[in-house]
């Protein structure tokens, strides 16, 4: 008698309360309580495990009404007799009701019934596991079997697929369908739940097909089956598929990473790098991306249909695994041309496909080209259009080659959406590549020339965009050379970026070009172009506010002198012959159009040899660095690279160099000046009274030293000049009158006066006996022009020191 059957009948054998009895028993057909009524619903038989339930023997119950045993409200079916089902509360022999759901069975065909009693609770809980099995054992990603102490299968939903592709049917042993090693680990740990209890949950198992293939990632979790008396019958087993959650938490982590990733770059080849980056290892082993030449020089891809050559080249690579394999297309080279496929056609129209490399080799006439567009070992590929505004920017394709799995659709649905949104980015990045080249060849074209040479000094400039999406703001130098051989330099710094502040910055340096022309002290000049910027901003919108500052500075190469003014620009910095370094001290004013300020002018003597470095700030302020430290990297970075025979382009370009690759959000604008001198030899001066016989001294003055400088040819047109220019001194000037002459590449000749009357060049008539002297001073001069001082105006003109022919008549 098996351990089962003895505890039954002991059971059977004990009279107690149905609290005691029944408050555990699992309901089972153990406990199903019988009665035989007949046609008045008289009992006729009683079951012991009716006595069991109630307590009743069959002796106290035969030949009374089974009603007789209700307690409380008897269940009616309209007819006096007992409803087919239901539920109600019976009386045991203690006294106590018992709650109990029953079924009424007609007889046929003696005019009987037998009802079929349980108590109520059991019998839920009973239809409940029912109900709940039957929900499990019908889910389609949720395997369910139940063993035997045995481990052998008893009931199950496995279908092929579940584990590993196998079907487990009832009768069989989990080593019927997988292999040997697997079927063991997992019947040794059902054995220890069958033994202990202890349920197993979530044991992660990767089930291998008998037959080859991947394996099969599952769940694992097992619970002990128990009869009525705790006795166990067997164990559940419930098998998860976990392939699908993975897939899924993978493919969210891998449009994370994408949406974070994406986006970031305004350079083309950057946002590719970034795509090619994401994919692997999460898609594939190995990525590559193509884009447009087009697209790579800011231009639009054109629209290609079919074979031959698609102008891509391939911009960037990824492998999961070590460095990119060097037989394949490398970074920078161009794909060769493609034959005609159905495939490539889908590809241009914006649709993602699975290659195969059979599939591959079709593109491609010459089967040499196949060895660079398929890595050793890959078996499936996906291959997707970067695809935007209906133009095909590029292609990106992934491979697998570690990864056992081939793509699918849902592998394709996953990179058609990454490809779209990096597309986007591409495109972006294309059309901000295409803008700033504009507008960097406009700033470009505004600017002046890098170098010049003039006897006042030796100039390089160096404009340099920001960097990081920040654009080209409107940061400006210029060096313009003044009459006697004196150069004014400027430097600008202007708020915004893109077009509206290269045309505001073209607008500037034509200001500061204009009134430097008019010769005007740096302070003056600074006063007027205050008042321009003031005019532009009112014609300008509300975002379109101009913010500006600027250093204006004159150096003289006769005095050595440099004469500075800053419109809330930075001080500039020389470096000596000898190699110190001394930043100026300039009075910084206001900046531009702010109004109602002074601004002042300082003056350095400068030693010919001497480097003047002005810049914008973006050279010394930089996100990791404040101005001051930026300042000390400047002084020390001139001092150790100005050397005297050193070109000052190369200067330039080092410290730009020095800089590095790190983010710069401001653009830079420098200008270094290596200042000269004019012999003193080279420069002679008078001074003359304010009478009639100082015209003829002068020209005699200047004749001897003409002469001296072996400037015969030039002896008569000075003559003129000085001759007429020394007269309008006297006539309505007065004295003291200074004459100077200057050689250089040029022959200067200036006259100073006190009065600061401007002169007019004007069209005398011919009945007039006066008003022809500037007339004959502009034709025998390659050009003339005055400019003020504090104590009156000079009036200068230039000759070329080989005169060209002058036809006398023609001037009378």
């Amino acid at each position: 008698m098996t351990l089962r059957h003895r505890m039954a009948r002991a059971r059977r054998g004990q009279r107690a309360g149905p609290s005691s009895t029944y408050r555990k028993q699992v309901f089972s057909f153990a406990g199903i309580a019988t009665a035989v009524l007949d046609g008045h619903g008289t009992v006729l038989r009683w079951s012991q495990a009716a006595c069991d339930l109630l307590g009743w023997t069959a002796e106290d119950v035969r030949g009374r009404p089974f009603q007789a045993l209700f307690a409380g409200a008897r269940p009616d079916a309209g007819d006096g007799g007992l409803p087919a089902r239901g539920r109600a509360r019976l009386r045991h022999r203690t006294g106590d009701p018992v709650d109990v759901t029953f079924r009424v069975l007609d007889l046929h065909p003696a005019d009987q019934s037998v009802v079929l009693v349980a108590p109520t609770r059991p019998a839920d809980d009973w239809e409940q596991g029912a109900s709940t099995l039957r929900a499990l054992l019908a889910q389609e990603h949720l395997g369910i079997a139940l063993h035997d102490p045995d481990l052998t299968l008893v009931r199950s939903n496995l279908t092929p697929g579940l584990l590993g592709g196998a079907a487990l049917p009832p009768g069989g042993r989990l080593r019927d369908v997988l292999p040997p090693q697997d079927a063991e680990a997992v019947e040794v740990a059902l054995r220890r739940v069958l033994r202990t209890g202890a349920p197993l949950t979530g044991r992660a198992l990767s089930v291998r097909p008998p037959h080859g293939g991947p394996p099969q990632r599952v769940s694992l979790w097992a619970f002990r089956v128990e009869d009525a008396a705790g006795v166990p019958e067997g164990v559940l087993t419930l098998y998860v598929d976990t392939l699908a959650p993975h897939r899924a938490r993978r493919e969210l982590d891998l449009l994370q990473r994408a949406a974070a990733r994406i986006g970031g770059s305004l350079d083309p080849r950057r946002a590719a790098q970034d795509l090619a980056d994401v994919l692997v290892p999460a898609l594939g082993d190995l990525s590559a991306v193509s884009l447009a030449e087009a697209v790579l020089h800011g231009d639009e891809p054109p629209r290609i249909s079919g074979g031959g050559d698609l102008h891509l080249r391939r911009a960037a690579v990824a492998s999961a695994a070590g460095p990119y394999p060097d037989i394949l297309l490398q970074p920078g080279q161009a794909v060769p041309p493609l034959l005609a496929t159905a495939e490539l056609r889908e590809l241009q129209h914006g649709r993602a496909a699975v290659f195969d490399p059979a599939t591959v080799a079709m593109l491609f006439d010459d089967p040499a080209q196949l060895r660079r567009f398929v890595p050793d070992g890959g078996h499936s590929a996906l291959w997707a259009p970067l695809f935007a505004r209906g133009l095909v920017l590029g292609t990106v394709a992934v491979w697998r080659i570690e990864q056992p799995d081939a793509f699918d659709e849902q592998d394709v649905d996953m990179l058609s959406e990454i490809a779209s949104r990096s597309a986007l980015n591409v495109d972006n990045a294309s059309r901000y590549l295409r803008e700033r080249r504009s507008v960097l060849a406009l700033q470009q074209r505004l600017l002046p020339r890098p170098t010049t040479d003039s006897p006042a000094a030796e100039t390089a400039g160096l404009y340099r965009p920001a960097g990081g999406g920040s654009g080209i703001s409107g940061d400006w130098y210029d060096v313009i050379p003044l009459p006697s051989f004196r150069v004014a330099l400027a430097v600008g710094d202007l708020s915004g970026h893109g077009l509206y502040a290269t045309a505001t910055m073209g607008r500037l340096r034509t200001a500061v070009r204009t009134l430097a022309d008019l010769e005007l002290d740096p302070t003056e000049l600074l006063t007027h172009l205050d008042d321009g910027v003031r005019q532009l901003a009112g014609e300008s919108d509300a975002q379109s506010h101009v913010d500006s500052t600027c250093l204006y500075a004159v150096y003289d190469p006769i005095t050595c002198l440099c004469h500075l003014a800053s419109a809330g620009h930075p001080s500039p910095v020389v470096v000596r012959p000898d190699g110190t370094v001394k930043v100026v001290d300039v009075s910084p004013g206001p900046p531009l159009g702010v109004g109602g300020m002074p601004f002042e002018t300082s003056t350095v003597d400068l030693e010919p040899g001497s480097v003047l470095a002005l810049y914008s700030k973006g050279l010394i302020e930089r996100d990791d660095a404040d101005a001051e430290s930026g300042l000390r990297w400047l002084t020390e970075s001139l001092a150790a690279s100005c050397g005297p025979d050193r070109p000052l382009a190369a200067v330039g370009r080092a410290l730009l160099a020095d800089l590095g690759d790190g983010r710069q959000c401001d653009d830079i604008a420098l200008l270094l000046a290596r200042t000269r001198a004019v012999p003193a030899e080279s420069t002679a001066s008078w001074e003359f009274s304010a009478t009639p016989a100082v015209v003829s001294a002068a020209r005699e003055a200047v004749a001897r030293q003409l002469t001296d400088w072996g400037l015969g040819e030039l002896v008569f047109t000075t003559e003129l000049i000085v001759s007429e220019l020394v007269t309008n001194a006297v006539r309505h000037a007065g004295g003291p009158i200074g004459l100077r002459l200057i050689r250089g590449d040029v022959l200067v000749c200036e006259v100073t006066d006190p009065s600061s009357t401007q002169p007019r060049l004007r069209r005398a008539r011919w009945t007039d006996e006066g008003g022809r002297g500037l007339f004959l001073v502009a034709q025998l001069s390659l050009r003339w022009g005055s400019r003020y001082g504090r104590g009156g105006k000079t009036i200068w003109s230039e000759q070329a020191l080989t005169p060209p022919a002058v036809d006398f008549e023609a001037l009378m």
